[in-house]
C-alpha cells in the first residue's frame, strides 16, 4: 500500500473514484502479506499487486465493479485441486481481500492519510471487513488524533486504543470486536493497517561496499544513512540520491541517534578505532540486525577487543560477523545482496538454504 499511495493520492485529489483491493488475511503459502494492495483507476490503469499474478485478473474486474458504484466486497481466493487453472492461487495458499471504492464522498480522510504516509508521519487505518458494522467504513488513527468512524462510538474507542498499540509496533492484521467494541466478542472484523515511518538502516564506513549496501537498503524500503568520520569520503555525490550522508565519528553519531527493534546497523569500517567504540554502543541498544564486515581473523580480533571493552557474551551474540550469507560474493554489489539476504532471512525466520533443499510452504506467513 505504501508503494501505490502516491498514485492513489493523485487520483483522489483529482476527484476520480477508484477500486481498491487490500489483502486482509492469508493462510499457508500466500505470495503477498496482509496490507498488499492493488487499485484500478481511470482508463483501467492498474497499480500494485495482491498475489504476484495469480488472481489479478479477477480482482481487476471486482475493483471495476465497486468503483462503478458497487458495495464493498470480501472475497477469498485459494487453490482448486479440481481445476488448477481456475481463478486461484497455484502456490496452494489462500488470501482474503477487501475490495472497496474510494471516493472523496465515501472517504473524506483518505487524502490526510496519504499525506501523513508521504511525510513519514505514523498513522493506522482501521477498516471494517465483516460483521454488522458497515463494510468498508474506515477510521484513521494518529498518535494524537483520529478521523472518520466505524459506525459506533464504542467500536471507535476500542479500535483507536488497539490501533495506537499496533502503530507503536508497526503491525498490521485483523482484530475482532462486538458491535460496540466489546473485546470478548467477534462479530465485527476490523483490519488494522499501520503505516509506521520507514525503518532505519545505518551504514558506517563510506567505502564502495557502503554505496552498494545503501542502494539495496533504499530498494528494500529503509531510510538509509551513511556515516564516516572522514569528510573526504562522506560526500553525498558518492552515494545514491535520497541517502543521508553524515561526516561524524560513528560511535558519536550512533550515541545521539534513536534506534528501535526495526533498525538495521551495518558496520563496514573494519578498523578497530572505529569498530570497537561503535559496536560497543550498537550492541547495547535496540536493533533488528547488527552486522560487521571483515575476515574471520578480523572478527576474532574484534570480538576479543569488544570483550575487553566489557561486552557480555549475550551482547556479543547479537553481532552478525562476518556480515552476510555465504553466497560466494566478490563485488560490492554481490556483497550487498549477501547482506540484504541475511537481513531478510533474520527478519522472517528464513534458513538461508536453497529452496530446492527445503520442504513446506515457500511463502509461509510469519508476523514480522
Amino acid at each position: 500500500m505504501r508503494d501505490v499511495l502516491p498514485v492513489l493520492g493523485r487520483w483522489y485529489a483529482a476527484g476520480v473514484p477508484f477500486g481498491l483491493a487490500t489483502v486482509v488475511q492469508v493462510s499457508r503459502s500466500a505470495p503477498r502479506d496482509p496490507g498488499a494492495a492493488m487499485a484500478v483507476g481511470p482508463d483501467e490503469e492498474v497499480v500494485g499487486s495482491v498475489s504476484g499474478g495469480c488472481v489479478e485478473g479477477a480482482v481487476f474486474e471486482l475493483a471495476q465493479e465497486v468503483a462503478a458504484g458497487g458495495e464493498a466486497r470480501l472475497e477469498t481466493f485459494g487453490y482448486s485441486d479440481e481445476d488448477a487453472f481456475a481463478v486461484g492461487l497455484t502456490c496452494g495458499g489462500e488470501i482474503t481481500l477487501l475490495v472497496r471504492a474510494v471516493t472523496a464522498e465515501r472517504d473524506p480522510d483518505f487524502g490526510a492519510v496519504a499525506e501523513s504516509v508521504a511525510a513519514g508521519e505514523p498513522v493506522t487505518v482501521a477498516t471494517v471487513t465483516d460483521g454488522p458494522a458497515p463494510r468498508g467504513a474506515a477510521l484513521a488513527v494518529w498518535p494524537d488524533r483520529t478521523l472518520g468512524t466505524l459506525g459506533a462510538s464504542g467500536l471507535d474507542a476500542a479500535v483507536t486504543a488497539d490501533a495506537r498499540g499496533e502503530l507503536a509496533l508497526g503491525a498490521t492484521g485483523l482484530r475482532h470486536y462486538g458491535p460496540e467494541g466489546q473485546r470478548r466478542e467477534d462479530s465485527v472484523s476490523v483490519f488494522l493497517q499501520s503505516f509506521a515511518p520507514p525503518p532505519r538502516m545505518l551504514v558506517f564506513g563510506a567505502i564502495d561496499y557502503a554505496a552498494a549496501v545503501a542502494r539495496i537498503g533504499d530498494f528494500l524500503g529503509y531510510r538509509v544513512t551513511v556515516c564516516d568520520a572522514r569528510p573526504v569520503f562522506a560526500t553525498p555525490r558518492r552515494f545514491p540520491e535520497g541517502v543521508e550522508v553524515v561526516a561524524e565519528w560513528p560511535h558519536r553519531y550512533l550515541r545521539d541517534t534513536t534506534t528501535d527493534e526495526r533498525t538495521v546497523i551495518c558496520v563496514l569500517t573494519h578498523d578497530p578505532k572505529f569498530d570497537v567504540p561503535l559496536l560497543t554502543e550498537a550492541l547495547r541498544r535496540p536493533a533488528a540486525y547488527i552486522g560487521a564486515m571483515g575476515s574471520r581473523r578480523t572478527h576474532a580480533d574484534r570480538a576479543e577487543r569488544l570483550a575487553e571493552a566489557g561486552l557480555t557474551e549475550r551482547e556479543l551474540s547479537r553481532l552478525r560477523s562476518p556480515v552476510g550469507l555465504d553466497l560466494g560474493a566478490r563485488t560490492p554489489e554481490e556483497v550487498a545482496v549477501s547482506v540484504a539476504a541475511e537481513i531478510v532471512a533474520l527478519r522472517w525466520g528464513g534458513t538461508g538454504a536453497p529452496l530446492t533443499a527445503t520442504e513446506g510452504a515457500v511463502h509461509p506467513y510469519r508476523s514480522s
